[in-house]
Protein backbone atom coordinates (compact mmCIF):
# COMPACT_ATOMS: atom_id res chain seq x y z
CA UNK A 1 0.00 0.00 0.00
CA UNK A 2 1.25 3.47 -1.12
CA UNK A 3 2.84 5.70 2.08
CA UNK A 4 2.14 9.22 1.51
CA UNK A 5 4.47 11.85 2.89
CA UNK A 6 3.71 15.39 3.16
CA UNK A 7 6.75 17.85 3.15
CA UNK A 8 6.34 21.36 4.89
CA UNK A 9 8.69 23.71 3.24
CA UNK A 10 9.71 23.92 -0.33
CA UNK A 11 13.55 25.05 -0.01
CA UNK A 12 16.67 23.35 -1.35
CA UNK A 13 16.20 21.35 1.19
CA UNK A 14 13.29 20.45 1.21
CA UNK A 15 12.93 20.20 -2.47
CA UNK A 16 15.60 17.50 -2.43
CA UNK A 17 13.80 15.28 0.19
CA UNK A 18 10.94 15.44 -1.53
CA UNK A 19 12.17 14.23 -4.84
CA UNK A 20 14.40 11.69 -2.68
CA UNK A 21 10.96 10.37 -1.58
CA UNK A 22 9.09 10.33 -4.40
CA UNK A 23 11.02 8.18 -6.03
CA UNK A 24 10.46 5.22 -3.88
CA UNK A 25 8.03 3.13 -6.23
CA UNK A 26 5.26 2.84 -3.06
CA UNK A 27 5.58 6.53 -1.55
CA UNK A 28 3.20 9.26 -2.95
CA UNK A 29 5.06 13.04 -1.77
CA UNK A 30 3.34 16.38 -1.47
CA UNK A 31 5.81 18.92 -1.19
CA UNK A 32 4.18 22.31 0.50
CA UNK A 33 5.16 26.06 -0.51
CA UNK A 34 4.28 28.77 1.91
CA UNK A 35 4.25 31.04 -1.55
CA UNK A 36 1.60 30.78 -3.33
CA UNK A 37 3.29 32.06 -6.60
CA UNK A 38 6.20 29.83 -5.37
CA UNK A 39 4.18 26.85 -5.78
CA UNK A 40 2.73 27.87 -8.61
CA UNK A 41 6.10 28.09 -10.58
CA UNK A 42 7.18 24.81 -8.78
CA UNK A 43 4.21 23.38 -10.46
CA UNK A 44 4.43 24.94 -13.39
CA UNK A 45 8.25 23.90 -14.16
CA UNK A 46 8.02 20.43 -12.59
CA UNK A 47 11.78 21.56 -10.65
CA UNK A 48 12.88 24.23 -8.03
CA UNK A 49 14.24 26.32 -10.64
CA UNK A 50 15.25 28.48 -8.53
CA UNK A 51 17.51 26.94 -5.56
CA UNK A 52 17.72 23.26 -7.93
CA UNK A 53 18.34 24.02 -11.39
CA UNK A 54 17.73 20.98 -13.75
CA UNK A 55 16.54 18.95 -10.76
CA UNK A 56 13.06 17.48 -12.50
CA UNK A 57 10.33 16.79 -9.90
CA UNK A 58 9.41 12.32 -10.18
CA UNK A 59 6.09 12.17 -11.21
CA UNK A 60 4.63 11.37 -7.52
CA UNK A 61 5.58 14.30 -6.79
CA UNK A 62 3.04 16.54 -6.30
CA UNK A 63 3.10 20.83 -4.91
CA UNK A 64 0.50 21.92 -2.50
CA UNK A 65 -0.15 25.28 -1.34
CA UNK A 66 -3.54 24.56 0.66
CA UNK A 67 -2.84 23.64 3.98
CA UNK A 68 -5.45 21.07 4.38
CA UNK A 69 -4.61 19.53 1.00
CA UNK A 70 -0.87 19.14 1.93
CA UNK A 71 -1.39 17.11 4.86
CA UNK A 72 -5.05 14.91 4.36
CA UNK A 73 -3.84 11.84 5.08
CA UNK A 74 -0.66 11.76 4.96
CA UNK A 75 1.25 8.88 6.44
CA UNK A 76 4.36 10.84 7.44
CA UNK A 77 5.21 14.95 7.80
CA UNK A 78 8.62 16.07 6.98
CA UNK A 79 9.15 19.49 7.94
CA UNK A 80 11.94 21.26 6.60
CA UNK A 81 10.66 24.61 7.74
CA UNK A 82 13.87 27.18 8.86
CA UNK A 83 14.37 27.35 12.45
CA UNK A 84 13.02 31.42 12.63
CA UNK A 85 10.12 30.65 10.78
CA UNK A 86 9.11 27.10 12.05
CA UNK A 87 6.93 27.95 15.57
CA UNK A 88 4.61 30.85 13.07
CA UNK A 89 4.06 28.36 10.35
CA UNK A 90 3.11 25.12 12.26
CA UNK A 91 0.94 26.98 13.90
CA UNK A 92 -1.29 26.73 10.32
CA UNK A 93 -1.33 23.01 10.30
CA UNK A 94 -2.16 22.21 14.23
CA UNK A 95 -5.69 21.50 13.79
CA UNK A 96 -4.52 18.78 10.99
CA UNK A 97 -1.89 16.63 13.28
CA UNK A 98 -3.08 13.93 15.55
CA UNK A 99 -1.04 12.63 18.53
CA UNK A 100 0.31 9.94 16.54
CA UNK A 101 1.10 10.95 13.37
CA UNK A 102 4.98 11.31 13.01
CA UNK A 103 6.98 13.78 11.96
CA UNK A 104 10.76 13.92 10.50
CA UNK A 105 12.54 17.31 11.16
CA UNK A 106 14.92 18.66 8.78
CA UNK A 107 15.60 21.86 10.55
CA UNK A 108 18.67 22.92 11.62
CA UNK A 109 18.68 25.48 14.51
CA UNK A 110 17.63 26.69 17.53
CA UNK A 111 14.82 29.35 18.51
CA UNK A 112 16.31 32.24 19.83
CA UNK A 113 13.61 33.69 22.49
CA UNK A 114 13.42 30.15 23.87
CA UNK A 115 16.29 28.21 22.96
CA UNK A 116 14.25 25.40 21.74
CA UNK A 117 15.31 22.70 19.33
CA UNK A 118 13.03 22.07 15.80
CA UNK A 119 11.63 18.77 17.30
CA UNK A 120 10.90 20.56 20.67
CA UNK A 121 9.01 23.10 18.59
CA UNK A 122 7.02 20.65 16.49
CA UNK A 123 5.89 18.47 19.76
CA UNK A 124 4.68 21.98 21.68
CA UNK A 125 2.82 23.51 18.51
CA UNK A 126 1.72 19.94 16.52
CA UNK A 127 0.78 18.20 20.03
CA UNK A 128 2.81 14.66 18.71
CA UNK A 129 5.40 13.03 20.62
CA UNK A 130 6.61 11.11 17.33
CA UNK A 131 9.40 13.42 16.12
CA UNK A 132 12.64 12.42 14.69
CA UNK A 133 15.27 14.20 13.68
CA UNK A 134 17.06 13.94 10.46
CA UNK A 135 21.06 15.52 9.92
CA UNK A 136 23.92 14.60 8.64
CA UNK A 137 26.22 16.36 6.10
CA UNK A 138 23.95 16.79 3.26
CA UNK A 139 24.02 19.35 0.98
CA UNK A 140 20.50 19.43 -0.85
CA UNK A 141 22.79 20.14 -4.23
CA UNK A 142 24.15 16.81 -4.22
CA UNK A 143 21.47 14.90 -2.52
CA UNK A 144 19.34 16.10 -5.53
CA UNK A 145 21.43 14.48 -8.26
CA UNK A 146 21.81 11.29 -6.71
CA UNK A 147 25.41 11.79 -5.14
CA UNK A 148 26.26 9.39 -2.66
CA UNK A 149 25.37 10.69 1.25
CA UNK A 150 25.37 9.42 4.35
CA UNK A 151 23.34 11.05 7.36
CA UNK A 152 21.73 9.89 10.96
CA UNK A 153 18.57 10.19 12.33
CA UNK A 154 17.40 10.44 15.71
CA UNK A 155 14.44 9.76 18.00
CA UNK A 156 13.07 8.38 21.47
CA UNK A 157 11.41 5.87 19.65
CA UNK A 158 13.97 3.58 18.39
CA UNK A 159 11.14 1.98 16.71
CA UNK A 160 9.95 5.45 14.53
CA UNK A 161 14.09 5.91 14.29
CA UNK A 162 14.49 2.95 12.19
CA UNK A 163 11.27 3.08 9.96
CA UNK A 164 12.82 6.65 9.02
CA UNK A 165 15.77 5.02 8.36
CA UNK A 166 14.28 2.31 5.71
CA UNK A 167 11.87 4.45 4.00
CA UNK A 168 14.43 7.39 3.37
CA UNK A 169 17.48 5.58 2.91
CA UNK A 170 18.16 4.49 -0.77
CA UNK A 171 21.62 2.94 -2.16
CA UNK A 172 22.92 6.59 -2.89
CA UNK A 173 21.52 7.76 0.67
CA UNK A 174 22.52 5.90 3.77
CA UNK A 175 20.58 6.66 7.02
CA UNK A 176 21.81 5.45 10.23
CA UNK A 177 20.35 5.69 13.38
CA UNK A 178 21.26 7.66 16.78
CA UNK A 179 20.19 7.55 20.16
CA UNK A 180 21.02 10.99 21.08
CA UNK A 181 18.44 13.55 19.88
CA UNK A 182 19.97 16.12 21.57
CA UNK A 183 23.10 16.07 20.45
CA UNK A 184 22.16 15.33 16.51
CA UNK A 185 19.96 18.44 16.73
CA UNK A 186 22.77 20.91 18.76
CA UNK A 187 25.19 19.69 16.71
CA UNK A 188 23.41 20.51 13.68
CA UNK A 189 22.72 23.71 15.00
CA UNK A 190 26.01 24.89 16.48
CA UNK A 191 28.21 23.93 13.45
CA UNK A 192 26.29 26.77 11.07
CA UNK A 193 28.34 29.19 13.50
CA UNK A 194 31.33 27.53 13.29
CA UNK A 195 30.94 27.43 9.64
CA UNK A 196 30.40 31.08 9.32
CA UNK A 197 33.84 31.22 11.24
CA UNK A 198 35.64 29.14 8.46
CA UNK A 199 34.06 31.76 6.06
CA UNK A 200 35.45 34.54 8.00
CA UNK A 201 39.01 32.62 7.58
CA UNK A 202 38.13 32.10 3.83
CA UNK A 203 37.19 36.02 3.51
CA UNK A 204 40.38 37.11 5.73
CA UNK A 205 42.97 35.16 3.27
CA UNK A 206 43.78 33.10 6.10
CA UNK A 207 45.52 29.46 5.29
CA UNK A 208 45.11 26.19 6.06
CA UNK A 209 46.46 26.33 9.17
CA UNK A 210 44.44 28.77 10.72
CA UNK A 211 41.52 27.12 8.76
CA UNK A 212 42.07 23.75 10.87
CA UNK A 213 42.71 25.11 14.20
CA UNK A 214 39.71 26.96 13.94
CA UNK A 215 37.54 23.98 12.82
CA UNK A 216 39.49 21.95 16.05
CA UNK A 217 38.75 24.35 18.54
CA UNK A 218 35.43 24.86 17.02
CA UNK A 219 34.60 21.29 17.51
CA UNK A 220 35.78 21.57 20.87
CA UNK A 221 33.34 24.38 22.05
CA UNK A 222 30.38 22.38 20.12
CA UNK A 223 31.14 19.14 22.03
CA UNK A 224 31.51 21.38 24.87
CA UNK A 225 28.43 23.46 24.89
CA UNK A 226 26.49 20.52 23.39
CA UNK A 227 27.84 18.17 26.54
CA UNK A 228 26.79 20.85 28.96
CA UNK A 229 23.10 20.55 28.18
CA UNK A 230 22.70 16.65 28.01
CA UNK A 231 24.38 15.40 24.78
CA UNK A 232 26.50 12.58 24.27
CA UNK A 233 30.18 13.26 23.32
CA UNK A 234 30.54 10.65 20.63
CA UNK A 235 27.63 12.28 18.67
CA UNK A 236 30.24 15.19 17.90
CA UNK A 237 32.66 12.85 16.36
CA UNK A 238 29.66 11.33 13.89
CA UNK A 239 28.10 12.08 10.83
CA UNK A 240 26.05 14.96 12.73
CA UNK A 241 28.93 16.56 14.60
CA UNK A 242 32.62 16.67 12.70
CA UNK A 243 30.84 15.21 9.35
CA UNK A 244 28.52 17.78 8.90
CA UNK A 245 30.97 20.31 10.20
CA UNK A 246 33.23 19.71 7.31
CA UNK A 247 30.79 19.97 4.80
CA UNK A 248 29.38 23.52 6.10
CA UNK A 249 32.98 24.55 6.42
CA UNK A 250 34.75 23.40 2.95
CA UNK A 251 31.87 23.33 1.10
CA UNK A 252 31.14 26.07 -2.02
CA UNK A 253 27.27 25.23 -1.13
CA UNK A 254 27.83 25.82 2.25
CA UNK A 255 25.69 29.53 2.83
CA UNK A 256 26.93 29.69 6.46
CA UNK A 257 30.29 29.64 5.19
CA UNK A 258 29.41 31.78 2.41
CA UNK A 259 27.84 35.02 4.60
CA UNK A 260 31.34 34.43 6.67
CA UNK A 261 33.36 34.56 3.59
CA UNK A 262 31.42 37.31 2.30
CA UNK A 263 31.90 39.85 6.10
CA UNK A 264 35.91 38.55 5.64
CA UNK A 265 35.46 40.57 2.31
CA UNK A 266 34.36 43.47 3.83
CA UNK A 267 31.15 43.57 3.09
CA UNK A 268 28.11 44.48 5.33
CA UNK A 269 25.84 41.60 6.80
CA UNK A 270 22.71 43.46 5.22
CA UNK A 271 23.95 43.05 1.88
CA UNK A 272 25.12 39.36 2.75
CA UNK A 273 21.61 38.65 4.48
CA UNK A 274 19.80 39.73 1.22
CA UNK A 275 19.59 36.31 -0.58
CA UNK A 276 16.84 33.71 -1.14
CA UNK A 277 18.56 31.23 1.08
CA UNK A 278 18.88 31.34 4.70
CA UNK A 279 21.90 30.78 6.55
CA UNK A 280 20.43 29.60 10.00
CA UNK A 281 24.00 30.17 11.86
CA UNK A 282 23.09 34.08 12.17
CA UNK A 283 20.07 33.55 14.67
CA UNK A 284 21.39 30.43 16.09
CA UNK A 285 24.78 32.66 16.88
CA UNK A 286 23.01 35.04 19.08
CA UNK A 287 20.73 32.04 20.35
CA UNK A 288 23.54 30.32 21.63
CA UNK A 289 25.83 33.51 23.22
CA UNK A 290 22.94 34.20 25.35
CA UNK A 291 22.51 30.71 26.77
CA UNK A 292 26.33 30.34 26.56
CA UNK A 293 26.81 33.61 28.68
CA UNK A 294 24.11 32.40 30.95
CA UNK A 295 25.89 28.99 32.03
CA UNK A 296 28.94 30.21 32.18
CA UNK A 297 29.98 27.85 29.13
CA UNK A 298 33.50 29.31 27.46
CA UNK A 299 33.31 29.53 23.40
CA UNK A 300 35.35 31.86 22.52
CA UNK A 301 34.99 31.28 18.65
CA UNK A 302 31.34 30.93 18.88
CA UNK A 303 31.55 34.51 20.91
CA UNK A 304 33.75 36.08 18.03
CA UNK A 305 30.90 34.95 15.38
CA UNK A 306 28.21 36.52 17.87
CA UNK A 307 30.54 39.76 18.18
CA UNK A 308 30.69 40.05 14.33
CA UNK A 309 27.37 39.55 13.37
CA UNK A 310 24.92 40.93 16.20
CA UNK A 311 27.25 43.86 17.76
CA UNK A 312 29.48 44.88 14.60
CA UNK A 313 33.04 43.81 15.43
CA UNK A 314 35.34 43.88 12.46
CA UNK A 315 35.73 40.27 11.39
CA UNK A 316 40.08 40.74 11.67
CA UNK A 317 39.58 42.35 14.79
CA UNK A 318 37.45 39.58 16.57
CA UNK A 319 40.50 36.96 14.55
CA UNK A 320 43.24 38.76 16.89
CA UNK A 321 41.11 38.73 19.86
CA UNK A 322 40.79 35.09 19.71
CA UNK A 323 44.83 34.78 18.90
CA UNK A 324 45.79 37.43 21.68
CA UNK A 325 43.97 35.00 24.47
CA UNK A 326 45.71 33.89 27.11
CA UNK A 327 48.21 30.23 26.89
CA UNK A 328 46.64 27.42 27.98
CA UNK A 329 46.51 23.43 27.96
CA UNK A 330 45.14 21.90 24.38
CA UNK A 331 42.33 19.89 26.26
CA UNK A 332 41.03 23.38 28.04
Amino acid sequence: MPITFAVLGSGGWGTAVACLLAQHPDHRVRLWSAHPERAALLNAARENARLLPGVKFPDALRIEFDVASAVAGADCWVSAIPTAYLRATLHRFSGLCGPDVPVVSLTKGLEVATFRRPSEIISEVLGTEKVAVLSGPSHAEEVARGMPTSLAVAAPDGGFAMWVQQRFGTDRFRVYTNNDLIGVELAGALKNVIGIAAGVCDGLGFGDNAKAAMLTRGLVEMTRFGVAHGAEPATFSGLTGIGDLMTTCFSPHGRNRRVGYRLGQGEALAEVLAGPQIAEGVLTAKSVHERATRSGIEAPIMTGVYEVLHNGKPPLAAVQDLLSRSLKHERG
